[in-house]
C-alpha cells in the first residue's frame, strides 16, 4: 500500500509539479495551500508524512510545525527556500524530522521521504524480546508508550529524539559509532550527516541530563561516537 503524503505549500505550480513527481514515485499526494487547511486535512486524512513550507500566507511553517506537534507525531519534512543554519536548527528544534532546501530533485526528495518512513516504521516495532521499560538512575524509558520520565517528571521528546535515546539505551555500555547511530535513527542515506547527530545529542542532553555540561548518561567517545551509561 502506497504512503499518503500531505504537501502544504502556497506555490500552486510547485505543488502540481511535486504532486506529479511524487505520484510517479509511488506515493499518494494530497495538497493544501495554507496552514489552516493543511492542519484540517491532516486531521481528516492522517497522512504518513507531511511536507511543509515555511513561508505560508496565513500561519508560517514554524507555527504550523508547533501545531502539528501538539496534536500528532506525524513525520514532518520542511521543504523551503530558507537555507541558513539558523533556519535548519529552528526547524529541527520545533520537531521537524528533516529539513530540505529548495530546489530539490524528485530522486532526492523521494529518497528522503522513504528513509523517514522506514525509520518511523522501525521505531514503532518493539521486538526481539526486549524489555518494554528501561530504568537507569532517575531516567525511565517506556518503549511501548514512547514515554520518558526523569525524577518522576515526564519529558517531552520529539519522535527523532526518542528514537535516538532508545537506540543508545538499548545498547547501554557500548560505544556506538556515528555511522551506526545515523543509520539506525535516520537511515543509511544520512550516514555522513554527523552534524545532525551532534545537534540531537545536544537536544537530548538538555532534556534528560541533570547537568548537560557534565553529562552522566550520554557520553562522547571522541572521534568515534557515543555511549549511554
Amino acid at each position: 500500500m502506497s504512503a499518503t503524503l500531505l504537501l502544504i505549500d502556497d506555490d500552486v505550480s510547485l505543488c502540481e509539479t511535486l504532486r506529479f513527481m511524487l505520484t510517479r514515485k509511488g506515493f499518494q499526494v494530497e495538497v493544501a495551500h495554507n496552514a489552516i487547511s493543511g492542519l484540517q486535512k491532516a486531521y481528516a486524512l492522517k497522512p504518513d508524512a507531511v511536507i511543509l513550507d515555511i513561508m505560508l500566507p496565513d500561519m508560517d511553517g514554524w507555527q504550523t510545525c508547533r501545531r502539528f506537534r501538539e496534536m500528532s507525531d506525524v513525520p514532518i519534512i520542511m521543504l523551503t527556500a530558507l537555507g541558513s543554519e539558523e533556519n535548519v536548527v529552528e526547524g529541527l528544534n520545533l520537531g521537524a524530522d528533516d529539513y530540505i532546501v529548495k530546489p530539490v530533485t524528485a530522486e532526492e526528495l523521494s529518497a528522503r521521504i522513504r528513509a523517514l518512513l522506514r525509520r518511523v516504521s522501525r521505531s514503532s516495532v518493539n521486538g526481539n524480546g526486549r524489555e518494554p521499560i528501561l530504568t537507569y538512575d532517575d531516567l525511565v524509558i517506556d518503549f511501548d508508550k514512547h514515554e520518558v520520565t526523569v525524577d518522576g517528571k515526564r519529558v517531552d521528546l520529539s519522535p527523532t529524539e526518542f528514537r535516538l535515546l532508545a537506540v543508545l539505551a538499548r545498547h547501554k555500555g557500548r560505544v556506538l559509532p556515528h555511522e551506526f547511530l545515523l543509520t539506525e535513527v535516520w537511515g543509511p542515506e544520512y550516514v555522513g550527516e554527523v552534524d545532525y547527530l551532534r545537534l540531537y545529542i545536544s537536544y537530548l542532553r538538555r532534556k534528560v541530563e541533570k547537568d548537560p555540561s557534565k553529562p552522566s548518561l550520554i557520553h562522547n567517545e571522541w572521534g568515534i561516537g557515543y555511549r549511554f551509561g
